[in-house]
């Protein structure tokens, strides 16, 4: 698959505007491109804690959650959140975002992320949290955040009935990271991912081929550009994935205008 790079240079000012909170320096950013995470087709040694196994139903559900926000009923502490927009039809199909906030957030920072976009454009978002600070991946090993993540999704498709070829994993920041080694090691159910600012990919096997879009700001003071998607990128690149690359003139940051694009690239046919 040929891979796309573009460059999105917004005005410095705007990335000020959709900064979210709870977002701490990360702890581990790489600094070698190998260090990137696995290769397709490889991966790490370990025992598949990071596959997912929920996945949508073909008929709509028998009790269909209405529009507005919706609490899963998935964990005691930290439960995932539904936002499903007036605009997608209750008996769907409709396509889904899983949105990951970053590190020290909540699900309500990934439906934040997302919230507008899904309003305008008629998809649902689905936002879990980590279980501790940040995402078990980014802090050592998969575990028990995809342990949630596989509850909410199947909650998830019991309430909403999605469009199987229109899932996407999305994030920001910590969130990001997780999103792309996530997302890679479970290219069977998502499509697409789309990584703010990402720091890097943490270690999986892969499977099925994603699109990827990546984001980052030139002046990122936590995550630095240099050391992180300017490495992360090109890596993806010559591993054979499709990555479109958009960076634009701000910080740590993810400012309404790549938002839109990122959506406007995941709506757009591959190809």
């Amino acid at each position: 698959m040929t891979a796309r790079r573009t460059f999105l240079m917004v005005a410095g000012q705007l990335a000020l505007v959709g900064t979210l909170p709870g977002c701490v320096v990360e702890r581990r950013v790489p600094t070698d491109p190998r260090d990137n995470g696995a290769r397709r087709g490889g991966g790490a040694a370990g025992d598949d804690r990071e596959a997912l196994s929920a996945r949508p139903g073909n008929a709509p559900p028998a009790e269909p959650a209405g529009p507005g926000e919706h609490e899963l009923g998935v964990a005691e502490e930290g439960d995932s959140l539904l936002f499903l927009p007036s605009s997608a039809g209750p008996r769907g199909p409709v396509p889904l975002v899983v949105s990951l906030h970053g590190a020290g957030g909540s699900a309500r920072g990934g439906l934040d992320l997302l919230r507008s976009a899904a309003a305008e454009h008629g998809f649902a978002v689905l936002a879990p949290s980590s279980r501790e600070s940040t995402w078990d991946a980014v802090r050592g090993r998969y575990g028990p955040d995809v342990d949630v993540l596989d509850r909410s999704l199947r909650r998830a498709f019991e309430l909403v009935r999605v469009d199987p070829e229109r899932i996407a994993l999305a994030g920001f920041s910590d969130g990001a990271s997780y999103a792309l080694g996530l997302g890679l090691a479970n290219g069977m159910l998502f499509g697409a991912v789309m990584a703010f600012s990402p720091g890097f990919v943490p270690p999986a096997a892969r499977t099925g081929t994603p699109r990827i879009f990546v984001s980052h700001g030139a002046a990122d003071d936590v995550l630095p550009v240099e050391r992180t998607s300017r490495r992360i990128v090109p890596q993806l690149e010559e591993d054979g994935y499709d990555v479109t690359y958009a960076e634009f003139e701000g910080g740590h940051a993810v400012p309404p205008p790549i938002v839109r694009r990122a959506v406007e690239w995941w709506g757009r046919p591959e190809g």
